[in-house]
């Protein structure tokens, strides 16, 4: 049974006026990605429960083999609205921990998280969630250290077991302590249309 390649974004980053959120942008990609059968499905979430729930129902007789999650990221963490889902989720007893798990019992045997999100691997914060990501759900997760929007640098993929072979300061900026951005010049740099982790 062909596994399932799966797609979340964020619907709470609507935009005021005439200005439009990111969640357009989000939902939009979605589309695109499901007419060009790169993803099965893809849907908007307004929290982690609810985001979680729907990867735990969607066509529970397949397994997932691929999880994308398009919105706002930090340092070592993920945004829905202003709810963060960081490593400390992954302990027995947090909120979202039995979510998480019935997640990660639905996954094939080769599955990838993909967090196409600003700076979710920079800095030592983001390794160590990479880490512990991959040990608890068993498979591999990718994730990019820089900002990212059309360009998105930075991009590295982690196993089970393997330790970070990005520095810890890609992606920083010097003393202002914060992501730099994406560009086309900037190592291991893929576009919002390409859909293959560099090798």
């Amino acid at each position: 049974m062909t596994p399932l390649r799966l797609m979340l974004f964020d619907r709470t980053c609507r935009g005021r006026g005439l200005s439009p959120g990111l969640s357009h942008a989000w939902s939009g990609g979605g589309a695109l990605y499901r007419v060009l059968g790169r993803i099965d499905a893809y849907a908007g979430a307004r929290s982690w429960t609810e985001a979680l729930d729907w990867l735990v129902a969607t066509a529970r007789t397949r397994p997932i083999g691929e999880i994308q999650f398009w919105g706002h990221g930090e340092w070592g963490g993920l945004w829905i609205d202003e709810e963060l889902l960081d490593a400390r989720a992954l302990e027995p007893g947090h909120y979202l921990h039995e979510r998480l798990a019935a997640v990660r019992a639905r996954l094939a045997a080769d599955a990838r998280w993909w967090f196409r999100s600003c700076d979710v691997f920079g800095t030592a914060y983001g390794q160590e969630f990479a880490r512990r990501w991959t040990r608890f759900f068993g498979c591999r997760a990718a994730g990019h250290t820089h900002q990212i929007m059309v360009w998105q640098s930075g991009l590295h993929e982690l196993a089970p077991g393997e330790e970070p072979a990005w520095s810890p300061d890609e992606g920083v900026v010097g003393g202002l302590w914060h992501a730099a951005e994406s560009g086309r010049r900037v190592p291991r740099t893929i576009t919002c249309f390409h859909n293959e982790v560099p090798e």
